[in-house]
């Protein structure tokens, strides 16, 4: 039985709205634990050869590295900016007992 590699996928949205139907789809399809969506955050980056200040809301979403391409679809789907941020942090340890909650929250076709 392999092991499963847990990840914490961070997205960024323009409305605490949008970050939480994400939230919520993710959730229902079973494919993130948990999304905890923070915000309002302060946002600097380059965009067009302008520097552009964003307020913007965060979605961190716990899942397991084998559902990062059905995340990523779903966000891409869902997200109405041109290029959002997605990527993904592996959780390199955690409480035993939250992990094994983690892993029977989200689903695959294993």
């Amino acid at each position: 039985m392999k092991k499963d590699v847990y990840l914490q996928i961070i997205t960024t949205t323009d409305t605490k709205e949008e970050a939480e139907k994400i939230a919520h789809i993710l959730v229902e399809k079973g494919l993130a634990a948990c999304v905890q969506v923070i915000g309002p955050v302060t946002s600097v980056y380059q965009w067009n050869g302008k520097i552009e200040i964003s307020a913007e809301w965060i979605c961190q979403i716990k899942t397991i590295k084998d559902l990062y391409n059905s995340v990523e679809k779903e966000i891409l789907t869902h997200h109405k900016y041109e290029l959002p941020e997605i990527i993904a942090i592996p959780i390199l340890t955690g409480s035993k007992k939250y992990l094994d909650w983690m892993r029977m929250q989200v689903t695959t076709n294993d």
